[in-house]
């Protein structure tokens, strides 16, 4: 028996469902249930009689693995697509966080400068902190973050990533999108 060294790669999934109690739940469980991980994780209605809601999932896993979740997630009622962005073509991913820096002095204003340049803005100010808000790809927060440390990093929250492919066509609204490779 051979084994291969296949190579784990994150996928980002984009998961169309019914807008009811529950889902969200099974969802999860299929995940938990088979010790898969998630990433990032994000969900909103997005129709205006709010009857659907859009699940974004980050994974991570080997070829084989990212196949079997996409599998397993279009069985489950009652979920209609199963994108994989990360397979389907170019794709546009955001993530918001808000980021609490307390300093004085030079290091407050330091802080002031670097988030000019990420373009965060201040939602918040007292006379000792600052809260700040951005947006922007998961790797753009990460650096902001790491560059506010040393400035007096208090708290962080993150939305996780919310994801939609490029160009005029929407994500099929049809049950069965996805087809295994």
């Amino acid at each position: 028996m051979v084994i291969q060294n296949e190579q784990i790669t994150q996928h980002t999934m984009s998961v169309l469902v019914d807008n009811e109690s529950g889902v969200l739940a099974r969802v999860i469980g299929l995940f938990s249930g088979r010790g898969y991980n998630i990433d990032s994780l994000t969900v909103a209605e997005v129709d205006e009689g709010r009857t659907r809601s859009r699940i974004t999932i980050v994974t991570s896993g080997t070829p084989m693995i990212i196949e079997q979740i996409k599998a397993q997630l279009t069985r489950l009622v009652p979920i209609h697509t199963v994108t994989d962005l990360t397979q389907s073509g170019p794709f546009v991913g955001r993530e918001l966080a808000l980021v609490k820096v307390a300093s004085t002095g030079e290091r407050r204003v330091e802080s002031l400068r670097i988030a000019d340049i990420f373009r965060a803005r201040v939602v918040d100010s007292t006379h000792e902190s600052f809260i700040f808000e951005m947006t922007g790809s998961t790797e753009k927060i990460e650096a902001f973050i790491n560059l506010m440390r040393p400035l007096g990093l208090v708290d962080v929250a993150r939305t996780g990533i919310a994801a939609l492919s490029r160009g005029a066509e929407p994500l099929s609204s049809e049950r069965g999108n996805y087809e295994p490779a």
